[in-house]
């Protein structure tokens, strides 16, 4: 079966983030966790979670359309920044936004890394099947509110390689429409040292995970 994916997450990581949005009176960054700033509850109303341990540094990108988007800085990586893109293939304002403040900093991020990326294949029934049941041969369906999380049995609760998961999500175009989302997330450990001017060779790998997963052969939408 051919089915087509896109990007709906897309984290980046580089040791100059900030540089993009320098001088440009569309953007502003606050600092919620750094040095002498500690500010958990601004994060956790800003985006529904909490700031970890592991994030040593954090902070906000605000745009002029009224995004907001994370900034952090993780002990494990000190040097760099990672800059994240959720929510690109969404069916609301915010994703078009995403969509505009990507394409607008494309140029200047192409030696950046790609730290995660997740594809989202969207379909109007259900979820096929025989995709299901191909992924639950090495895999357990754990379902947690609207989503289902399929765990091999060697993953830890945070896995750095591939996560899988479906889960119904609302379009609303005049009418409200009941979509049903397969969601790979490609993590660091998969993805290695793949710069964003290198994404297209990333794609290739990604369908071909895809295929073996699932048994769907996937098209990426090219960002």
């Amino acid at each position: 079966m051919r089915v087509k994916g896109a990007i709906d997450s897309l984290n980046i990581s580089s040791s100059n983030i900030e540089d993009y949005f320098k001088l440009n009176e569309n953007y502003s960054i606050e600092i919620v966790k750094g040095m002498g700033v500690f500010e958990p509850q601004i994060w956790r109303e800003t985006f529904k979670r909490s700031l970890t341990k592991s994030i040593t540094q954090a902070k906000i990108l605000h745009t002029a359309k009224g995004l907001t988007v994370p900034i952090k800085r993780f002990n494990r990586s000190p040097q760099r920044e990672t800059l994240e893109f959720a929510g690109l293939h969404g069916y609301n304002e915010k994703s078009m936004f995403l969509s505009e403040l990507l394409s607008e900093i494309w140029e200047q991020i192409q030696e950046a890394l790609i730290t995660r990326l997740d594809v989202a294949i969207d379909f109007n029934g259900n979820v096929p099947t025989k995709a299901i049941k191909l992924i639950c041969k090495d895999r357990t369906p754990t379902k947690r509110w609207n989503t289902t999380y399929y765990k091999s049995e060697s993953e830890a609760k945070s896995n750095s390689y591939v996560n899988i998961k479906t889960y119904c999500k609302s379009k609303t175009n005049n009418n409200t429409v009941n979509i049903y989302r397969l969601e790979f997330s490609f993590m660091s450990s998969y993805i290695g040292k793949i710069q964003v001017q290198d994404i297209e060779k990333l794609y290739a790998k990604i369908e071909k995970s895809i295929k073996r997963f699932s048994g769907l052969n996937v098209d990426i939408s090219i960002l």
